[in-house]
């Protein structure tokens, strides 16, 4: 037993602030995968078509699902195993659903952060260059730096973006509250409460924070951290709570920018997410001023070009070790996590060449089936964390098992319901 729980006793003691600084990492990752496409897009969506009306909706779905994404931590500090060992160790046909979603939602994840960030990528470059040439660029910068760096250089690159994009998301908002908001004051918006509406917030709630299996990928980062550095229970839970209440508070700031400035004006919004993007850069500008087009546009740029290169090391990182798992081979091999990232990045550019009509439709498909897996896997983290031998310090307190059935009671009746209006379509 003693081989399979690899933590030191110091890894469960107090640390100061500078060790809790220094600790940050997998759950600033978490917050950049998070953020590309749940909520720059999701998010702005929902504040510039239904106003504040699905506020409580995204802190909800966010409070539910803390303790599943948290069960990625508390498993991987008290065993020294990652989730992806923990499916196995349920049952292998939990790792090969585990190992098939996270293949579909690797390649249509980065296919369309790949074309989002050349569409923004295009805003500086000479020419007319076509999004295939642009998402090429995009996709060798992001190998060149996961192969050369892999762990050090996606820390390093994610803290960074995550500053300077909260920076100057929370400025655009403050400005915009300053100026009121833009909807004539007897405007009555459409309902979020209706059938029609549905749909959306089940795509919404799907990627809400992040699907599912990023608690996987953060469970990954944090074995890798731990050999990087010395890291201990407190700061790894301070790390995943930075990130993760930082996403929340996020998602709120994003929908808070659409209700502000886009909500009651009439503005058309663009149905693909590369469209949508363009909008937002302009709807930072209008709201910051002309001069911070360029400069939004960059922040905006990087902010999808980290999505990118989180999502392209993070799905790669578990296809790798699902596969190793799978054949009982040793763990944490780079060659297998940089032969799962040229497949993963192969099968992206083929649908950006071939299939780029198709990807709005397999997003939407990727974020339904997210939703729809959520409430199973979210069961299985939370029967991981509550069977496991942990320390007392990562054992499920009282409260974080009521809020455990309170989510699960929340994603299978909203499983439920989605079901019942499906039926009823």
């Amino acid at each position: 037993m003693s081989d399979t729980v690899s933590i030191p006793p110091k890894s469960r003691q107090g640390s100061g602030i500078k060790q809790l600084i220094k600790s940050l990492g997998p759950g600033i990752m978490m917050a950049s995968a998070a953020v590309g496409g749940s909520h720059l897009v999701a998010s702005t969506k929902a504040g510039a078509i239904y106003g504040w009306q699905l506020a409580a909706i995204i802190l909800l779905v966010n409070l539910f699902k803390y303790p599943f994404f948290r069960a990625g931590i508390q498993y991987t500090m008290g065993t020294g195993k990652s989730l992806v060992e923990g499916y196995d160790q349920l049952g292998r046909g939990y790792l090969w659903v585990f190992s098939g979603l996270n293949l579909l939602s690797g390649i249509v994840n980065t296919a369309a952060l790949l074309l989002f960030s050349a569409s923004l990528l295009g805003y500086f470059m000479p020419g007319n260059l076509p999004l295939p040439v642009l998402s090429a660029i995009v996709l060798v910068a992001c190998l060149a730096i996961l192969m050369a760096g892999h762990y050090k250089a996606l820390d390093g690159l994610s803290k960074v973006i995550m500053s300077v994009l909260v920076i100057a998301t929370i400025s655009a908002v403050v400005i915009a509250a300053s100026n009121g908001s833009a909807a004539p004051a007897d405007y009555q918006g459409p309902s979020a409460w209706t059938l029609a509406s549905f749909g959306f917030i089940v795509v919404m709630m799907g990627w809400m924070p992040a699907p599912i299996e990023i608690s996987c990928l953060t469970s990954l980062w944090l074995k890798s951290q731990r050999k990087e550095q010395t890291v201990t229970t407190r700061s790894a839970l301070f790390d995943f709570n930075v990130g993760y209440i930082g996403t929340a508070i996020l998602a709120v700031v994003f929908l808070s920018l659409g209700a502000l400035v886009l909500y009651g004006t009439g503005t058309e919004l663009k149905a693909s997410g590369i469209g949508f993007s363009h909008q937002l850069v302009s709807m930072y500008a209008s709201t910051i001023g002309e001069w911070s087009r360029y400069l939004i546009a960059v922040i905006a740029f990087f902010c999808i070009f980290g999505s990118t290169i989180t999502v392209i090391d993070g799905y790669s990182r578990a296809l790798a070790e699902a596969q190793l798992v799978i054949q009982k081979k040793p763990l944490e091999q780079n060659r297998y996590i940089n032969a799962w990232m040229i497949v993963v990045s192969v099968f992206a550019m083929a649908i950006i060449l071939f299939f780029t009509s198709a990807l709005m439709p397999m997003m939407d498909f990727a974020m339904i089936l997210a939703f729809m897996t959520t409430p199973v896997f979210a069961y299985l983290n939370y029967r991981l964390v509550s069977t496991a031998s942990l320390p007392e310090d990562l054992k499920l307190t009282k409260s974080m098992k009521l809020l455990s059935w309170a989510g699960l009671t929340y994603l299978y009746g909203f499983l439920a319901i989605f079901i019942w209006w499906k039926w009823l379509m």
